[in-house]
């Protein structure tokens, strides 16, 4: 009977220690960090008239709801909430922030175009055209794009239409080092003096990719029409290297669209500084 206690007291400290080690493996990445969205769609009539046009949001935040660090967590959400909507936000719960947010855009639109719309009516202008010109929507989004280690990629997507022959979107990223608690910069990344060494890279590999061999051929293409060609703070990492991310009129018109640059670490090698997070990436 001793010797069936001991065997099962072994068979329990066995199956305890293999868990207790998935756990670990399964909590790798700092902070061992969990989230969770708040999501809105909601469509308003001028007028509360269905028959009239109308504005519609779209809200989809992500957001640190646990973590092994209170602190980091805390932290992490500050730099979503100020990038998703605005400083003014820091400090408040996500649920009140993103109804503010959704009720201000609404209250906002019912009091700037009502009026106008009236006016236009008046005129007797044309109903397809006014139709078009006070039909109004609004689009934020947010994603976790990666999360490593030490690595927190952040993507946020905005896009938004207020009359006119076309709406605008962007997107953002930014790159948490989780162990400073705020966002990477490309002095976090890079060495010495690099910017003229790494806006090489960028023209190198741009023309590689549209098949010229000079800038003035890739300038013919609309590149760096609206624009300098030069590294910006709206990068992601991944283990692909560092992508650059130009959003409509930074360096193209509105027809091109966005453009997406990423240059390979190999190629970055003798302007990569020492950074953890680079190691992690690479390796």
């Amino acid at each position: 009977m001793k010797k069936q206690y001991v065997s099962l007291l072994a068979i329990i400290l066995s199956a305890s220690g293999f868990l207790f080690s998935c756990h670990d493996k399964m909590n790798k990445n700092t902070g061992a960090l969990k989230f969770d969205s708040i999501q809105v769609n909601e469509t308003v009539h001028l007028f509360n008239d269905t028959a009239k046009p109308a504005c519609n949001i779209v809200v989809n935040f992500t957001y640190a709801v646990k973590s092994s660090d209170p602190i980091l967590k805390d932290s992490i959400n500050s730099y979503f909430i100020s990038t998703f909507f605005s400083d003014k936000y820091i400090g408040e719960q996500p649920k009140k922030i993103v109804k503010e947010y959704t009720d201000e855009y609404i209250n906002t639109y019912l009091h700037d175009q009502e009026p106008m719309y009236l006016e236009s009516e008046k005129n007797k202008d044309d109903e397809s055209a006014i139709g078009s010109w006070y039909s109004f929507y609004k689009s934020l989004e947010s994603r976790v794009q990666l999360y490593e280690k030490d690595l927190l990629v952040y993507r946020i997507d905005y896009n938004e239409y207020t009359g006119g022959a076309h709406g605008m979107y962007m997107t953002t990223y930014l790159n948490m080092d989780l162990t400073l608690m705020r966002p990477l910069r490309l002095d976090d990344l890079f060495v010495g003096d690099y910017k003229d060494a790494l806006t090489d890279l960028i023209w190198n590999q741009l023309m590689a990719e549209n098949n010229v061999t000079t800038h003035e051929a890739l300038e013919d293409l609309g590149y760096a029409s609206t624009g300098d060609i030069t590294p910006i703070e709206n990068f992601y990492l991944s283990k692909d290297g560092i992508t650059f991310y130009y959003n409509i009129y930074d360096i193209t018109p509105y027809s091109m669209g966005p453009v997406k640059i990423t240059i390979p670490f190999s190629m970055m090698e003798h302007l990569l500084g020492s950074n953890p997070i680079l190691g992690d990436l690479k390796s």
